[in-house]
């Protein structure tokens, strides 16, 4: 898909600068955008690959968040850059080419289509990929308008069209990425996942017999589909209930029903100072 999106981002900036549209090197701006993610996307991919060292000791995961947070970046960034351009251009439009501008729109598109279909399989299950997908959706949309914005263009001669399909382009082009930089921050934040209500875990462990108390509970995310757990679970003294046992059932219980797995729970005596409420 990167040799795909760099091989016809040349056509369109060949095109955009023989045809004079703004439309149609926006399109290419963005492309470029998409290529910049793709590649990124794999190198973030590829790292996050590598075991853990002695200073990184969950690994490389969150390089994925981190290419999906520039990739979101930049979509901003061209969107902007689009903005500025098209505003320079609505109130003298020059001449552009609509046919020409119509037909390469038309091949961008296609290989959008083939990109979106090529990443479609991996898009629910990273935010990485998730991030390129919205870059190369985003790019498909630009290129049906760049081709509507070609027939007006062909058929009326309505110059001003250009300008206004860049505008189209760039709010689309905002919009797809403000989830995605949502949901990254979030990730970044240490926030808990967004499907799952941290007081419905607390009642869960709670809900455990011999538990009679739960602190410290944070449930945050190290990259997409790998959810973690801490917990500081107090239990009664007097239960001669073995620790591993307990433990077991907490962990099945949390996997059970909310599908986490990297757990880490402290068992401590409910008649530690700790836990001892105040007089």
């Amino acid at each position: 898909m990167l040799g795909l999106v760099v091989a016809y981002m040349v056509a369109e900036v060949i095109g955009g600068i023989l045809t004079n549209s703004l439309a149609l090197l926006a399109d290419a701006g963005h492309m470029l955008s998409d290529a910049a993610a793709l590649a990124l996307s794999l190198f973030a991919i590829w790292i996050a690959q590598r075991p853990p060292t002695a200073q990184r000791t969950y690994g490389y995961y969150r390089t994925e968040i981190l290419a999906a947070l520039v990739n979101g970046a930049t979509l901003v960034a061209i969107s902007l850059f689009i903005f500025v351009e098209a505003f320079r251009r609505i109130g003298s439009p020059p001449e552009i080419e609509g046919g020409l501008m119509m037909g390469i729109a038309v091949g961008g598109l296609l290989i959008n289509l083939a990109g979106l279909w090529i990443l479609s399989a991996g898009k629910e299950d990273s935010l990485n990929v998730r991030g390129a997908w919205l870059h190369v959706l985003t790019d498909a949309l630009g290129s049906v308008g760049v081709i509507a914005a070609g027939v007006l263009i062909w058929a009326y001669g309505w110059y001003w069209v250009d300008p206004v399909a860049s505008v189209v382009i760039g709010l689309l082009v905002l919009y797809s990425s403000w989830a995605l930089l949502k949901e990254t921050v979030a990730v970044l934040m240490e926030d808990a996942p967004a499907h799952i209500d941290v007081d419905q875990v607390r009642n869960i462990i709670i809900g455990i017999p011999d538990v009679v108390a739960v602190d410290d509970l944070h449930v945050w995310t190290i990259t997409s589909g790998m959810v973690s757990l801490s917990a500081h679970v107090a239990v009664a003294c007097e239960d001669e209930r073995p620790p591993h046992s307990l433990l077991k059932e907490i962990r099945q219980r949390l996997h059970d029903q909310f599908g986490i797995d990297h757990i880490t729970i402290q068992i401590e005596p409910a008649q530690s100072d700790k836990w001892k409420m105040p007089v």
